[in-house]
């Protein structure tokens, strides 16, 4: 396969990947932060090998839709709908990272009265910080791609949020840790 046929081959699977997962078409959004991650930088360069408005316009839906789908608490929480970050509707509009963002697991975090279950815990849902540092790094390249700095905004409160979430302050004496959430 030549190179202008891989560049086609791989819009074409980025684009069955919107399609596929509620972006481009009719479908209820499926969003994933890490696989998201991935796609709005392929997009992101592939909008920039072609020349292409539509692929950029692409990862910028797909950004947008990420945060209105992951940056809210599930359908199943009695929050549901709400920003995770507690925020009002409007304040949550201009900061969707403000309280970090779900990863989109099938099955909801585990209550902390709910007992651990080896099986099911790859299935749960979350925040983890190695999906948020993807996202991060997928904020920052659209900030540097279009030159506007809301990306690389967001990306900055979402790590606040992630270094808030993940570490603690050590008793006197121990040193510093950091812990799952």
């Amino acid at each position: 396969m030549s190179g202008p046929d891989r560049q086609e081959a791989a819009v074409e699977l980025m684009l069955q990947f919107a399609a596929r997962t509620g972006l481009t078409s009719d479908r209820p959004p499926r969003r994933y932060l890490w696989t998201d991650a991935f796609a709005v930088c392929n997009l992101l360069g592939l909008a920039h090998a072609w020349g292409s408005a539509p692929l950029h316009d692409v990862a910028v839906r797909l950004v947008e839709q990420v945060h209105h789908v992951l940056g809210r608490h599930r359908p199943d929480d009695p929050r549901a709908g709400r920003w995770i970050s507690g925020l009002s509707p409007e304040a949550g509009e201009a900061h969707p990272t403000r309280g970090g963002l779900r990863i989109g697991k099938p099955l909801p975090e585990r209550g902390p009265d709910e007992p651990f279950e080896p099986d099911l815990e790859w299935e749960r849902d979350g925040q983890y910080y190695h999906y948020l540092t993807k996202w991060m790094h997928a904020l920052d390249t659209l900030s540097r791609v279009t030159g506007e700095r809301v990306g690389n905004g967001l990306a900055r409160e979402l790590a606040a949020a992630a270094h808030a979430g993940f570490t603690y302050a050590p008793r006197p004496g121990r040193a510093s840790g950091c812990t799952g959430r």
